[in-house]
């Protein structure tokens, strides 16, 4: 439950049990290791304010009206090759711990994407999360280019991206709807490098290369000679690539959900779609059990679904405000609600709308998963999202690799076929307009302590086995998760969150073979 709005005048407690009037100013670095020629960004003085206005729309509107939180931005230069050039800047969101006493030292939160932003994540987890939060400051961070940090990227505005999601063309495999798809994300590339600021210049260092580099400007800044960090998701890859740039500067890290550092990325989406097919079957199980469900039987579960869906594509169902469901947004829709088993009820009740010939409730699953507001606004997540996987990952640029990508790809989560051929159209990071610094490898991370990995049975975005391989890779200790959901640390699981809590507080890795459930 989130507190009250901000209050003016209001104050936020740091340090010995100190109240201090918002905004302050604040210098506890350098603290721990600092590289060469970066000893200004290191021990810079940080500006903390009330959080309000770095919301960035009513998503996280919210959280970043608790009292309880400040914020600030912090100074990092746009290229550390070039740390006297152009600097960026990062939202930072901070709640104090409660008990001073006790205090170890900042727990820095990372939600994944990669792009979405982290303040809000640290807000609400902290506030749902007392043990943990008495002992640390919980920090949060909006990587470069997301958010609330400076410059943001933008590629496409609302409207277009609605004009985007209702248009369904890039089912058309043949050779004119493979041109018009590849001619749509040679400008998207193109609009992403002239809308924003720095241009080439910022997508090029925009990648999780840089984004782990700002975090230990923010570790030094915040006065900890050593890294706390929870990672989820794509904050996996984070966590483990700050660990192989930084050994010597962790203390602990939880990451869950994690991505394999180590797997080519084809083969990652592959292992993806295999995921969401699992997920929608346990769905399908679960669905047979209530009333009304839009199956007939779990053998034809994957007709049935397409039966109500690939209509869409030539007669999306107007859901009003001049907003069509596409076959796009009923899938997306779809996946959003197979992320949690708590958004079921929703799934069945948007796929039997569709027998009805309504849209609603896929569309709001849809809007979720986008992150578009009532107003038609959209965060800088998606955008974001691109950016960074064109820069972290090796292109795919041969049309028949794409077509063999997208073949095993339905092969792998049949229910998402949509009944045409594969395409061979390349997607934007074929066209990106900087080359990727990243490469799929094994972190090399000798002399890093014991890291423990988080892992879920069921996960639909990163799959179980990526969990294990991350662990083996680190070094590091796996707990099992038996449930269909994607992530799970923070959420109100006592089995998983006592042992993260204990790790992080005192490093009792749990036993190995430690299984945990709902």
């Amino acid at each position: 439950m989130m507190l009250a709005l901000v209050a003016s005048g209001c104050t936020s407690r740091v340090g010995e049990d100190a109240e201090r009037e918002l905004p302050y100013e604040q210098s506890a670095g350098p603290a721990g290791e600092v590289p060469p020629e970066l000893e200004e960004f290191y021990a810079q003085t940080l500006t903390w304010e009330k959080c309000a206005d770095y919301a960035t729309g009513e998503f996280d509107s919210q959280p970043l009206a608790d009292p309880a939180v400040e914020c600030t931005r912090l100074s990092v230069p746009l290229d550390y090759a070039d740390p006297s050039g152009e600097t960026i800047r990062i939202g930072v969101l901070r709640r104090s711990a409660g008990d001073e006493s006790e205090r170890i030292g900042s727990l820095m939160v990372n939600p994944g994407g990669p792009g979405v932003a982290g303040l809000s994540t640290a807000a609400s987890l902290a506030a749902e999360n007392e043990d943990l939060a008495d002992r640390f400051d919980f920090v949060g961070f909006d990587p470069r280019g997301v958010g609330s940090s400076e410059p943001t990227i933008s590629c496409v505005t609302g409207e277009e991206r609605d004009a985007d999601r209702a248009d369904d063309s890039e089912l058309d495999a043949s050779p004119a709807g493979v041109a018009r798809a590849e001619q749509e994300n040679r400008d998207y590339a193109a609009n992403c490098e002239q809308r924003t600021e720095f241009g080439s210049d910022m997508l090029a260092n925009l990648g999780t290369r840089d984004v782990v580099k700002d975090m230990d400007v923010l570790r030094s800044a915040l006065g900890d000679e050593k890294l706390n960090y929870v990672g989820f998701s794509y904050g996996t890859r984070i966590g483990s690539t700050y660990a192989e740039t930084f050994p010597d500067s962790v203390r602990a890290m939880v990451l869950d959900g994690a991505v394999d550092p180590n797997k080519d990325p084809v083969e990652e989406v592959v292992a993806q779609g295999k995921g969401f097919q699992e997920a929608f079957d346990d769905f399908v199980t679960w669905c047979l059990d209530q009333q009304d469900c839009p199956f007939t039987s779990a053998s034809s579960a994957n007709a049935d679904y397409q039966s109500l869906v690939r209509p869409l594509a030539e007669s999306p169902i107007d859901v009003g405000d001049g907003r069509p469901l596409s076959y796009e947004d009923a899938t997306t829709g779809t996946v959003q609600a197979l992320y949690s088993e708590q958004l079921w009820d929703h799934l069945q009740t948007g796929l039997n709308e569709l027998r009805q010939h309504r849209g609603d409730t896929l569309m709001m699953l849809a809007d979720l998963y986008l992150e578009r507001s009532t107003d038609g606004e959209y965060t800088t997540t998606q955008d974001a999202f691109v950016a960074i996987r064109c820069v972290d990952d090796p292109r795919v640029t041969d049309p028949a690799k794409v077509a063999e990508v997208n073949e095993r790809y339905k092969a792998a989560a049949p229910f998402l076929d949509d009944g045409n051929p594969p395409s061979t159209a390349r997607d934007s990071c074929a066209f990106w307009p900087v080359p990727n610094t990243g490469q799929p490898h094994l972190p090399q991370v000798e002399g890093v302590p014991p890291i423990l990995v988080i892992s879920t049975t069921g996960d639909p975005a990163t799959p179980y086995q990526a969990g294990v391989s991350l662990a083996k890779a680190l070094n590091g200790a796996l707990l099992t998760f038996e449930a269909t959901q994607h992530t799970v640390f923070l959420q109100g699981n006592p089995c998983v969150d006592e042992a993260g809590t204990d790790y992080l507080t005192d490093g009792t890795l749990p036993s190995e073979g430690t299984r945990c459930q709902p």
